[in-house]
């Protein structure tokens, strides 16, 4: 969404009121140079106004994972700002120059610093979607103000059918809005990140009002009121650099105020945000901890316990071929290549550089007793879901070990079409296991994600263990068998189950029983919603 949203301008003739008959009496500017620039000071704020909305989508799709939310509280807030902006903007036309200026000086500095801002509401005041709101509300009602301002520059250098102006300062406004919304994923996120790059666009934007007020329009100001442009310019630039150079610093502050230990390291990849923290734990151990977008995946003080417990019992038949979806980590292909008769593993990762991670970081390499350099394993870089629709293969089990579905991205890979296709590469006597969250914490959630495994076709026996660093967790085993059981087959005693305990992890407390949820679908992602109410 563009500046060219709204605008205020009046057709010829219609009454103004005072404002537009002093508007009338505002010295031309002749030429045809001054209006080429004036388009393109459009096209270059259009372009500034689209980032900054991109900016803010992008930042809540990063802290807070709900996609479609985050757009649409960002867009429709800033969209309805927009209106109230230009109706705003009208009494001022007859000061179109000073209040142009003063416009895109005010939208440079508070769009410029709008995702620092926002960041820090979160890390440190827990007072996110307040801020962005306001950052919204503020963005839009300046990006607004543009459009009616510009149109009354404009008919000053040659006057015009209202229809004629308005199609030219729309064509340089969409147009720019081209521009900047293909520079914000193709340069600036990648080449200078979040913070970075607004603060970049706020420059620019603060440059391309003074120099189109000062070169073309500056008849329009007084000496004093031209130093003082000149200052606070000066004063805004100076903080949108000063934040440009300190900006690692901030942000390498505000992550860690969200994480109890140290970061040992981390970084924003096309898909998520990896983080790795390393602490003591109470037992004097060292206790490593990787999150992806703010959840926990493991910690490696208790990470066997989930691990044993997902993969053994999918084992226990036959498992010469075995599928891992997701599991970037490793620490799943650990236990499946305990088992010297597992000939082949597919693993299926959408992020290469959780790959890469688990391949070199010595970290993760310890955990995980260098499972990637195994020559049964194959990895593959892709999204699961579309290399479902491709794969042919029949697998002996099926590990899926995807992160909670409490995101946008995510929620398709907990759907009735993804374990349709799932159940599909499954060989006859095969078994599947999905790793399904918390019953004590969302069992709305996780009996939902039983109810859509169910659909595939398959028997579900759901069962869950102890894991500290999570609570109670669960996970569902499916097989075509009519009365499936638990069994291990483990080459070498584990750690946290034996066939015991697995046989009492079937069984749930009367208020932690199957809530008879609907299945989730891609068009009608129930899991989504569960998710987002239990696990926030």
């Amino acid at each position: 969404m563009s500046a060219s949203t709204l605008t205020a301008e009046q057709p010829p003739g219609e009454p103004g009121g005072a404002a537009a008959d002093s508007a009338v009496q505002q010295p031309e500017v002749p030429g045809r140079f001054p209006r080429i620039a004036l388009l393109i000071t459009v096209f270059i704020c259009a372009a500034c106004g689209l980032v900054y909305e991109l900016s803010l989508v992008t930042l809540g799709s990063y802290l807070i994972g709900d996609t479609a939310t985050q757009a649409s509280i960002t867009l429709s807030v800033m969209v309805c700002a927009m209106g109230i902006g230009a109706l705003a903007a009208k009494p001022l036309r007859h000061l179109a120059a000073p209040a142009f200026l003063a416009v895109e000086i005010a939208l440079a500095l508070i769009g410029g610093l709008s995702v620092l801002g926002l960041y820090a509401a979160y890390a440190w005041l827990n007072l996110y979607t307040a801020a962005l709101v306001l950052a919204s509300c503020v963005i839009g009602a300046l990006v607004g103000a543009e459009i009616p301002l510009l149109m009354e520059l404009l008919q000053r250098i040659r006057k015009q059918e209202a229809g004629s102006a308005v199609a030219d300062l729309f064509a340089a406004d969409y147009v720019g809005a081209l521009l900047g919304g293909l520079a914000f994923p193709f340069l600036l996120l990648p080449v200078f990140g979040q913070i970075r790059g607004s603060l970049i666009v706020g420059v620019v934007n603060a440059l391309a009002g003074l120099a189109l007020v000062f070169i073309w329009f500056r008849a329009d100001l007084s000496h004093l009121v031209k130093a003082t442009f000149g200052m606070v310019t000066l004063l805004v630039a100076g903080v949108l650099i000063g934040s440009y150079v300190y900006a690692d610093r901030f942000e390498a502050t505000a992550q860690q105020a969200l994480f109890a230990a140290p970061i040992v390291w981390q970084h924003q990849t096309e898909y998520q945000k990896i983080v790795l923290t390393e602490s003591a734990s109470p037992f004097g151990t060292r206790d490593t901890r990787l999150f992806l977008n703010g959840d926990l995946q493991f910690s490696s003080v208790d990470e066997y316990r989930y691990h044993e417990a997902m993969v053994h019992p999918a084992l226990a038949g036959n498992r010469e071929n075995v599928l891992v979806i997701g599991g970037g980590d490793g620490l799943a292909l650990r236990e499946i290549l305990k088992y010297p008769d597992v000939r082949t593993v597919t693993l299926v990762e959408l992020d290469p550089v959780m790959i890469d991670l688990a391949r070199t970081d010595p970290r993760l390499t310890e955990l995980n007793r260098n499972s990637f350099a195994d020559p049964r394993v194959r990895t593959v870089t892709a999204d699961a879901f579309t290399w479902l629709r491709t794969a042919h293969e029949e697998y002996d089990a099926v590990i899926v070990d995807l992160p909670d579905p409490d995101q946008t991205s995510v929620a398709k890979l907990y759907s009735t079409e993804f374990y349709a296709m799932a159940a599909q590469v499954l060989a006859p006597e095969a078994t599947m296991v999905v790793q399904a969250g918390s019953p004590f914490f969302a069992p709305h959630s996780y009996w939902c994600i039983a109810a859509t495994v169910r659909t595939s076709g398959l028997t579900v026996l759901p069962y869950h263990v102890d894991v500290p660093s999570f609570g109670d967790w669960g996970f569902l085993l499916a097989t075509r068998e009519p009365n499936p059981e638990l069994h291990l087959d483990s080459p070498e005693p584990l750690r946290s189950i034996d066939g015991t305990s697995l046989q009492a992890a079937t069984v749930f407390a009367p208020d932690r029983r199957d809530t008879g949820e609907q299945p989730s679908t891609l068009m009608h992602p129930v899991i989504l919603d569960l998710a987002r109410k239990e696990w926030v």
